[in-house]
């Protein structure tokens, strides 16, 4: 089914052992703030490396999987039935780092990444500029062999976990100035703090705190390609993410339509099982529609993107594929809750940890008022048929 490939079931059946090794551990993760037991999350990562399942996304030039983009949905699709974001151990390092790294970078950040030795986190978003990264306060200026970054940065994911930060900034001064830039950042340097870790409804050990960047002195060795290249790296980002977004929410929606069906099919009510219920059967027969649809969707751009389609096409792709999947898991989230009744109501349930967790699917990475923008912009300028 899909189409896929002997190669490809092979990788999302190991994705898929792994991440029914790390489900039993949801519930231990949700009542210690996501944390395991000392050296449980290590043996995991470890197997995870030992399978394959890690920088899947990076070239093997780099030691990483060089996997298709297809793939790579189909192992974080396998994540992404797992609550408690456990299943952040199948890393995807920045594929576009490879092209544009040099020795220093090369040597010190990406290849111990690609190996799991290092993690990195992104200080892009701050207060007021939310989704649009045009209007960045965050400033960079050059001074000799150095650049000197300030700025306040929140939602810094992993940082808690992490030991290095890209810093994304407006260059202040120089040839370049006015346009953004991109800086590998060691996160003990002078001038980096933490301002405040502010809680977020979900429960997971990765962290996302408001992290300020005062004077922060930083060699030119550490700026990401070119001054005035950040946006691009961004924009590639952003691409990737969303569609990842999409492909976890994939596999969340389908561990809720399982989990539910089970539920629903032994539950009995008056004698009858909840499943023979139809206002039940509808909820179960829409959540299974749509995750069908949303499936076969970003299977689809998924494989647009190996076969090299436009790269504005490929922007407006990954956001219908972003879009249609975040809402569609949060709409069988919310039947699930509804299908397990007050159980579903309950944080050792499933449905209850996943009606939380998907919620901010349809935030981060852009929200989905910000995809509706760009598919429209994208319709207007290239026609239906060039995006269909």
């Amino acid at each position: 089914m899909y189409g896929l490939s002997e190669t490809d079931r092979d990788l999302q059946a190991r994705a898929r052992a792994l991440t029914d090794e790390l489900i039993p551990h949801e519930e231990h993760a949700e009542a210690h703030d996501g944390e395991l037991p000392d050296g449980v999350e290590a043996k995991l990562a470890a197997q995870a490396r030992d399978l394959g399942l890690t920088a899947t996304n990076m070239p093997t030039s780099v030691g990483g999987r060089g996997c298709t983009t297809l793939q790579v949905v189909l192992v974080q699709e396998q994540g992404g039935r797992v609550t408690n974001a456990l299943a952040w151990l199948l890393t995807t390092p920045p594929a576009w780092w490879p092209a544009v790294a040099n020795d220093h970078q090369r040597e010190t950040f990406l290849l111990p990444t690609v190996r799991g030795e290092r993690e990195e986190c992104y200080a892009i978003t701050e207060e007021n500029a939310g989704s649009d990264l045009a209007d960045l306060q965050a400033t960079a200026v050059r001074d000799g062999d150095d650049y000197v970054l300030n700025g306040v940065k929140w939602h810094v994911t992993s940082y808690n976990v992490a030991d290095y930060v890209f810093f994304q900034a407006v260059l202040a001064g120089g040839e370049h100035a006015g346009e953004q830039a991109l800086f590998v950042v060691d996160k003990d340097a002078p001038g980096i703090s933490v301002v405040r870790t502010p809680a977020y409804t979900h429960t997971i050990a990765h962290h996302h705190p408001v992290v300020a960047f005062e004077d922060v002195r930083v060699p030119a060795t550490q700026l990401v390609g070119s001054e005035g290249d950040g946006m691009s790296f961004a924009y590639e980002w952003f691409r990737f993410e969303r569609l990842m977004v999409a492909a976890r929410c994939l596999g969340a929606a389908e561990r809720l339509v399982d989990e539910m069906s089970a539920f629903a099919a032994g539950r009995q009510i008056g004698g009858e099982r909840l499943a023979d219920k139809q206002l039940v059967q509808g909820m179960l027969a829409d959540s299974l529609t749509e995750l069908f649809a949303a499936r076969t969707l970003v299977y689809e751009v998924a494989r647009g993107l190996d076969a090299g389609v436009d790269v504005k096409v490929a922007h407006a792709q990954c956001s219908m594929a972003k879009l249609f999947s975040s809402e569609m898991a949060g709409r069988v989230a919310d039947r699930a809750v509804q299908v397990f009744g007050g159980r579903g109501y309950m944080r050792e349930n499933v449905a209850e940890r996943f009606f939380r967790e998907l919620r901010v699917e349809r935030i981060w990475e852009g929200a989905s008022e910000v995809q509706r923008a760009i598919i429209a912009d994208q319709l207007g300028k290239r026609g239906r048929a060039r995006l269909l």
